[in-house]
């Protein structure tokens, strides 16, 4: 079983000045479905006037605003004392993960040390976050695949609907590397008739992308990604224990 899917008590540390104010209720949303959060504490300079907009959400969301002051120009005392609470949290030996909510490189190190101690580590953070505090965590959460931002506005009719011009489209994130991340799935987790359980090639996607996401390449889950191409798996669904349907593919 994956060691997401049995988490207990969960340590939400957030750094006010790389964090999304707008997206914190969807970060607790999010890693609620994993575990109970049992500590909610933000870190930042709360005199900042950058910081000004964050009073209202802290209270409404029960997140504790820990005051840190700039002593000195160019120098970042936040996440210092961000790191010294979550290594004091940690030998209190009462959480079995940690949720590092920033975009910052800076908490790679805190991040690969709460993986030695055998604690899970989510990191939360935007697309911008550097690769090496997203493989440094066990989970990365983007903020981007979190909520839609468009979900109650009112459809304009067709006439009136923006047209992209062909330069202006996203790039789309190549998807060359999940399938091939899938095919060692295959390969190594396979049953005698080439089958492969979701819930173990899910897992292995994890443990060697931490970032991956189905929504980043425009799925809702990763059976839809699967599904999406025919030529390339092959389906089935079976009964599990109770109601559960359990899901599984193999590579043509």
């Amino acid at each position: 079983m994956d060691k997401s899917e049995s988490l207990e008590n969960i340590a939400v540390l957030i750094d006010a000045d790389n964090a999304q104010l707008s997206k914190l209720s969807l970060i607790l949303e999010e890693l609620s479905t994993y575990g109970r959060i049992v500590v909610k504490r933000a870190y930042g300079n709360w005199k900042a006037p950058a910081l000004k907009k964050w009073e209202e959400t802290l209270k409404a969301l029960a997140i504790k605003p820990e005051q840190q002051f700039a002593y000195t120009t160019g120098k970042n005392a936040t996440d210092l004392s961000l790191a010294i609470d979550a290594m004091d949290l940690l030998h209190t030996e009462l959480y079995d993960a940690f949720a590092l909510v920033s975009s910052d490189s800076d908490f790679t190190p805190l991040a690969i040390r709460l993986r030695e101690a055998c604690v899970y580590v989510f990191g939360v953070g935007e697309e911008k976050t550097p690769l090496p505090f997203r493989n440094a965590c066990d989970n990365f959460i983007l903020t981007q695949n979190l909520g839609d931002e468009e979900k109650g506005k009112p459809e304009p009719p067709e006439a009136a609907k923006p047209v992209k011009k062909p330069e202006a489209l996203e790039p789309q994130p190549d998807i060359r590397a999940i399938h091939g991340h899938l095919k060692t799935a295959s390969e190594r987790y396979q049953d005698a008739d080439g089958w492969v359980n979701i819930s173990s090639a899910g897992g292995y996607l994890k443990r060697v992308m931490p970032d991956f996401d189905s929504k980043t390449y425009g799925f809702s889950k990763l059976t839809d990604l699967i599904k999406a191409f025919p030529k390339q798996y092959e389906t089935k669904t079976y009964p599990g224990k109770g109601t559960v349907t359990i899901f599984s593919y193999r590579c043509l």
